[in-house]
């Protein structure tokens, strides 16, 4: 119903975000942020503009396999609409040492919300987070190591992360059952 109602396309934010294996004890999560402003607009200042990218942000964290803790982390910033944009670009050294772990989301609010980073430096991280257990996960299991226990990793890093994940669902109770094979 709402499809038959879109009118032209005035905006798109496009998020990409890459695993990377660099060594056996680190991986590379690099996010991509770009914001397209897809039709001429005006400033505040009464200045059109035309089309244009108005944001293009680039994070790289460095993944420690063994802890999942955030070892170092940079930033690119290619676009940005504002001189002082650049200042927040350190914002993100406050979360070198962080655990991606439960509790990750609400930290990383807390610390990087409001005048205390870029709003989409934030969202960026946070997007990064939820992608990088997908490849850690691939790395982790890519192959059968009788010294891990798929079930541990599957409660640290899966179980009750969603519904259909729930501790108590048939796909979580089904999984553990055969993690303990």
């Amino acid at each position: 119903m709402l499809n038959s109602l879109k009118g032209r396309k005035i905006h798109t934010r496009n998020i990409q975000i890459s695993t990377y294996e660099t060594d056996t004890e680190n991986l590379i999560a690099e996010g991509i942020l770009k914001d397209n402003l897809l039709i001429s607009h005006y400033h505040t200042s009464g200045d059109k503009h035309p089309p244009n990218t108005v944001h293009h942000m680039v994070v790289r964290m460095l993944i420690g396999t063994a802890s999942f803790k955030i070892e170092d982390i940079e930033v690119e910033m290619p676009v940005f609409p504002q001189k002082d944009c650049w200042e927040t670009s350190k914002s993100l050294n406050k979360i070198i040492g962080m655990q991606i772990a439960p509790g990750f989301t609400e930290k990383v609010k807390n610390m990087l919300g409001g005048t205390n980073s870029c709003s989409h430096l934030k969202t960026l991280v946070l997007s990064m987070a939820s992608a990088a257990v997908q490849g850690f996960w691939v790395h982790r299991t890519k192959e059968l190591k009788a010294d891990e226990s798929t079930s541990d990793l599957m409660n640290s890093y899966v179980i009750d992360t969603c519904w259909v994940w729930r501790k108590n669902g048939p796909l979580a109770s089904q999984k553990m059952e055969d993690a303990k094979r």
